[in-house]
């Protein structure tokens, strides 16, 4: 089985949809996912994701399942450095986060206070639960830290969502504290992440990602990647800092 999770083009979070930029990102996946034999479409119902999964929908005639488990993770965390502003589970400052060894640790991340407080364990494991009962529907169960092969295939299930929540099942399905892939990785708008099963031995899979964050189509097409997602490279630049 592959998995692919495509990020939603740059955002207009204002109007919870796209930016002209952001919708001439999504015009340009067409191209690229209708060459892959979907199985199945899955979409997350906040406009960005939507209105990124439309082009290709309409050029394969298909339709997306749409479930609420697959919105992005709402900005609950009161940050110390920060006290003022709710913000997002995702957005620590490196020298901060770094600090506090249970953040690398995938049993004790939840458990730090200004996650304990905001309950983003219990989210974590409400949206894995519901995220390993689609995988059971496909033919692989959840087992401890492996997947039961009850029924081996090679379908593709194509999820157009969001950062926060693709690194939710990222580090779900290789086993680590998403802590490490909210602040290790980027997901540009539009980028395709994809994982495919190994069943060395039989009845027994577990998954591997073969790409993160690919945005080979933006670039096929001279269109530069939106900033969204990324941080100031160099501390005087002009780019974003918080």
């Amino acid at each position: 089985m592959r998995l692919v999770f495509i990020r939603h083009g740059d955002p207009d979070y204002e109007k919870d949809s796209l930016t002209e930029k952001g919708f001439k990102e999504a015009e340009l996946l067409p191209a690229r996912i209708s060459k892959m034999d979907v199985t199945e479409f899955f979409v997350s119902p906040l406009g960005r994701a939507k209105d990124t999964a439309a082009p290709t929908l309409l050029k394969t005639g298909r339709s997306a399942k749409e479930y609420e488990w697959l919105k992005e993770f709402p900005p609950k965390i009161v940050k110390p450095y920060s006290p003022e502003k709710t913000a997002v589970s995702w957005d620590w400052i490196p020298a901060e986060w770094t600090a506090r060894p249970a953040f690398f640790d995938k049993d004790r991340w939840f458990e730090e206070p200004e996650m304990r407080a905001a309950g983003v364990g219990e989210e974590y494991k409400r949206v894995t639960d519901e995220f390993d009962k689609l995988l059971a529907e496909h033919g692989y169960v959840r087992d401890g830290l492996i997947y039961r092969a009850e029924r081996s295939n090679r379908e593709t299930l194509v999820f157009f969502c969001h950062y926060g929540v693709s690194c939710v099942f990222l580090s779900h399905l290789i086993n680590v504290s998403p802590m490490i892939l909210w602040h290790g990785t980027v997901l540009a708008p539009t980028s395709v992440t994809s994982l495919h099963t190994e069943e060395r031995r039989e009845g027994i899979a577990s998954f591997r990602a073969d790409m993160i964050g690919d945005i080979s189509h933006l670039y096929a097409e001279g269109e530069e990647p939106a900033f969204s997602a990324r941080f100031c490279e160099t501390f005087d630049g002009l780019e974003r800092h918080d």
